[in-house]
């Protein structure tokens, strides 16, 4: 964990959610590399900069995972936040798009096991490749291309990416059915790799492509 520099002042925002808030906390900065005003969160927050913070330029995530978002109310580009430091926006963001992040919330993982179905079509059509247990820094080297226009998660909470090698604008998957690629707020149904949301003791087995 970095030191914390800057001005002492703090606020506290957020309230215990579902019995959840003692197991997620982040420490929003309103400066780069930690500094400046800050505010602490255990709860989701719709928008930080009012009342709280003028901008967010850094942030520590000590427990989460957290999803934050470019917008105010939990819209726009997404942004995975796990346990970890983020001096400066580029550390969240692979896009850079945008270096504005207006709103954030825990991002709930319902267990360990991790299963995840891409369509080549919307509606669940098309070629299909599942994924159980593992993380797939490239979908062509697995013989799906870079068209996914529908997802099941069956189990387990996802990141896609744009691009392979977990670049390029994220999308998130709770466990639930997404029918078609503006379900999950993409332009195009591209989606070229995908890992896992999880706990670190949480282990491997494999994906398996099917027509």
């Amino acid at each position: 964990m970095a030191e914390q520099h800057g001005a002492p002042e703090q606020a506290a925002a957020g309230k215990s959610h579902g019995g959840l808030g003692g197991n997620y906390k982040v420490i929003v900065y309103e400066m780069e590399n930690f500094q400046g005003k800050r505010c602490e969160l255990s709860a989701e927050c719709p928008n930080l900069t009012d009342s709280l913070l003028e901008k967010v330029g850094s942030i520590q995530v000590e427990s989460g995972p957290w999803l934050a978002f470019e917008r105010r109310a939990f819209r726009g580009e997404q942004f995975v936040l796990e346990k970890g430091d983020y001096p400066r926006w580029d550390a969240w963001s692979n896009s850079h798009h945008s270096d504005s992040l207006l709103s954030l919330r825990p991002l709930h993982i319902d267990g360990p096991d991790h299963k995840l179905h891409l369509f080549e079509s919307p509606a669940f059509g098309g070629r299909k490749m599942e994924i159980v247990d593992d993380d797939v820094p490239s979908l062509w080297a697995h013989g799906f291309q870079d068209r996914v226009a529908s997802i099941r998660a069956v189990n387990g909470t996802w990141v896609g990416y744009e691009f392979p090698g977990y670049r390029g604008r994220q999308y998130v998957f709770e466990r639930g059915e997404y029918r078609h690629w503006n379900e999950w707020d993409a332009n195009q149904p591209q989606l070229q790799s995908v890992r896992r949301i999880r706990d670190q003791k949480w282990h491997k087995r494999g994906c398996f492509l099917s027509s």
